[in-house]
């Protein structure tokens, strides 16, 4: 199982190509793709990306959200912007979702590269 993160798979969504687009695209194949719930939020907030958007989304599984995690990714960003970081509160979401799940997670956007200390594993 991975996770996907909203720059992939809309990249994936727009037929870029790329590492990440590669990932999204063998594990849709393989239905070995979850979602953070975060990154439907943003999927579906983008009205340009919504049509291609909805086959795509459909059967995906989202990960569940357990008891604890708004705590945990509120001390998870702030571990992150003590350590002289930017850290973006979806960002932190997202990170937290994977760290939750024990999932590694497929991104473009290079701001995940700073949780990976403290325990994210990027595709």
């Amino acid at each position: 199982m991975i996770a996907v993160d909203t720059s992939s798979l809309r990249r994936f969504l727009a037929g870029d190509r790329g590492h990440d687009v590669d990932s999204v695209a063998d594990a849709l194949e393989h239905r070995s793709m979850v979602l953070p719930p975060v990154v439907l939020t943003e999927i579906l907030s983008d009205a340009s990306a919504l049509k291609e958007a909805a086959d795509v989304l459909s059967g995906i599984p989202l990960l569940e959200v357990t008891d604890g995690y708004w705590v945990r990714a509120g001390l998870l960003r702030g571990r992150v912007i003590a350590a002289g970081f930017k850290s973006k509160v979806a960002d932190a979401l997202v990170a937290q979702s994977c760290l939750d799940h024990d999932v590694a997670l497929v991104t473009n956007d290079r701001d995940f590269r700073h949780y990976t200390r403290f325990g994210l594993i990027l595709v």
